[in-house]
Formats: structure tokens, sequence, C-alpha cells
């Protein structure tokens, strides 16, 4: 069953701030048994479901970023057909304790599912609260290490984004693969996903080499991988940097030790490339490889919330959108199960605006996403986002 489709930027500093805040560290929440799922519904009645979003943080940029995340979500409701939802809204402060009160509120005023927070650790604590009621919790963060249980994340997840890469790169006659990734947290897990991508894909993994996220610790490391790339005869190098950390960095000093991105050696980048578009002026980027949601329909919401909200959306704004979008498709089944996590997971996905999307019963999610390739400073869609699971690779 498909959600109802419709016709999915910021000071450059606090967008990236957003996005390396979704992978705040977090422990695992309580797992629900594999029979307890989730609560039934009422299904003569609008649906209760609980917005939690960021407002009240410290950090000036949380408000606008929780008012797109309600504003889409008011978008999706009003596109529903058949179904209405009763959404209640609650600020978390972007902090757990806070978030952990507002799930257990939530819930008491009767949600039956939860959409958000953002952040790891709100997310987690949030999930932790509302395990034993068998509440359901659709987070905003692409943190994987926190789902599992009763906590789903909607977010691009960096295991999605390196499996759609790899793919095509060995498609496309690219076999050996160099991982390039900082040594902390969101560096390693970028390089497991990429591992585990080659591993699954049947191409070779050349190995990689990792940097400490400091401008002496990346110059320290060009060395090395320019070592690396010739000792292995690697014809892709995939890069987890984003603009905030190596990457200006990176794709400077590459090209200028021999590394020139061309037909022998790939770029490929873990991140968004095009978000800053500042990126899109970076020396290394040029002919490099990245993965974006259906540049399409994004761009359909995107307009469609500047012309009902005079003002863009934050990049992140169109999760709440495919998180209404879910709920409504499938309470719109009659079902009084319909919130489960069996009905949450069901294999068809759920279309929205970044695209076709499922959840998966480990927590984690699946998304259609395209390749791009930076040509002239500018985005080119070289391989387009599936529409359906149906198509080969999923």
């Amino acid at each position: 069953m498909f959600a109802v489709l419709t016709i999915a930027r910021k000071p450059i500093a606090r967008i990236l701030m957003v996005f390396s805040a979704l992978w705040l560290s977090a422990c695992q929440p309580v797992g629900m048994s594999p029979i307890a799922s989730g609560p039934g519904i009422n299904t003569d009645a609008p649906v209760p479901v609980a917005l939690l979003v960021p407002r009240g943080s410290d950090n000036s940029g949380d408000a606008l970023l929780a008012q797109s995340l309600e504003n889409a979500a008011r978008m999706a409701m009003r596109d529903l057909q058949g179904v209405e939802v009763d959404l209640r809204v609650y600020d978390t402060a972007a902090m757990p304790g806070q978030a952990s009160a507002a799930a257990i509120k939530a819930v008491d005023d009767g949600a039956r599912i939860i959409l958000g927070p953002v952040y790891a650790e709100t997310a987690n604590a949030a999930a932790v609260a509302v395990a034993p009621s068998g509440v359901n919790v659709l987070s905003f963060s692409n943190n994987t290490t926190i789902a599992g249980g009763n906590l789903f994340v909607l977010g691009q997840t960096f295991q999605n984004t390196a499996s759609r890469l790899v793919s095509y790169a060995a498609s496309q006659g690219r076999s050996n693969v160099l991982a390039v990734h900082s040594n902390d947290t969101p560096g390693q897990l970028g390089r497991r996903a990429i591992s585990d991508a080659v591993a699954r894909n049947g191409v070779t993994m050349a190995g990689s080499v990792s940097y400490e996220l400091s401008q002496e610790g990346v110059i320290d490391a060009v060395g090395r991988i320019v070592e690396r790339v010739k000792e292995t005869n690697a014809d892709t190098l995939f890069l987890t940097a984003n603009t905030a950390g190596a990457l200006p960095l990176l794709s400077q000093l590459l090209p200028e030790a021999g590394l020139k991105p061309g037909p022998d050696l790939q770029y490929v980048g873990l991140t968004r490339w095009d978000i800053p578009s500042q990126t899109l002026e970076l020396p290394g980027v040029q002919g490099g490889w990245f993965a974006l949601p259906a540049p399409d329909l994004n761009a359909r919401f995107r307009s469609r919330y500047e012309e009902t909200y005079s003002g863009a959306p934050h990049p992140i704004g169109g999760l709440a959108y495919d998180g209404v979008a879910a709920i409504g498709a499938l309470a719109n089944s009659g079902q009084h199960d319909a919130l489960t996590r069996q009905s949450l997971t069901q294999r068809a996905g759920f279309q929205g605006v970044n695209g076709v999307f499922r959840l998966r019963p480990d927590g984690t999610n699946e998304r259609g996403l395209a390749v791009a390739r930076i040509t002239d400073k500018k985005v080119d869609v070289i391989d387009p986002a599936p529409r359906s699971f149906n198509r080969a690779g999923f």
C-alpha cells in the first residue's frame, strides 16, 4: 500500500550542525516482544498522532526546524484522502529528559504513534519511555545505532546510500573501492556501511584510510590515501566527509597530489554534495557521484511548501510529511491493527515527498534514491530514483 502522493535551506553552518547531531550516540531502546507490536486504532475516529519537535532548545535554529516539521506534517494531513489525523505537537527542547516526558504525555493524551524527535539521543529517550505501552516511534534521525524495538528511523541512512552507490558503481564497471573516512563515530559507521555494501554487491574492498578530524589530520592522510590507491589500483574513492568536515580540504589536496577524478578514479560521496550549494564549487567533487532523494518529487514539495508558508522547508522537513503520509495510507485500510509493527514494515512501502521508502523490521529504512553527478558545478541525475520496490536491487 502506498501513501497518497502529492504534487521533498537556512544558514549553512546550522544545516550541517543538524545533520551531524542526528548522529549523536545513544543506547539501544528497550526491545518489544515479537508479538507486541503496537496499539490498535479506532477506525471510525481521527487517528491520534503525536509530533515531537526540538522547539525550546538553546539553539535558535531548532525553532525553525520545529516549525518546518510541523508545517510539513500539516501539509500531509490536508493531502490525505479518506483519513483524518488528530495531530498534537509536543516540544522537546532537544533534551532527552524532556523528550521522554513529552512522549509519555503524548501517550497519556491518547497518541497511537509518535513522529519524531529529530536528534538521536532524544529519539532514543522517547522510544524507551513509551516502549512498555507498545507505541511505535518514527524518528527523524538517520542514526541506525538507535533503531530497533519500537523505534524506527526515517532519515536517509549511510547503509541505504552506500548500497545504492556501490550497486551503481558496479553496474558501471567499477570493481575496487577504497573508503576514506574520519575516525569519529560517523566516519566509522560510514566506513562500515561502505564495506557492507561492497560485500553485498560482489566487488572488491581495496581497504580504507582514516584520518583525525582536524586540518593537520586530513593533511597527514593525503599521502597515505595516494599510496593506498596506487598499491591497490582502486578505481573508486568513496569519501564519508561532508562540507562541514574534511570534504573541502580533501577535494583540494587529493587532486593536487595526483588523484584527479577521471576515467581511472571515480570519486563518490556518502553525504549530500549538493547541500549546501557551495559544495558544488569544490574542485575534487567535479564529476563525483552522490545519492539524493527523488529530485522531481522533492522539488514539487518544496514549491508547494514555499507557496503555502512563504519560505523554504528545512532540508529534513519532508520527513514529517512522509511520516504522516505513511500513517494515513495505513489507517485508510480500515484495519484496527494499521499502526502495528507488522503493518509499518509491510514490503510494498510508501510514497512520500522524498520518493518511495519502506521501514524494515530492524528499525532502519530503505529509500529509493537517485544517483547524481556534479557536472560543471551543477547536479546532473545519471540514474533516476526507482518509483517502487519491484525494481531490481531492492
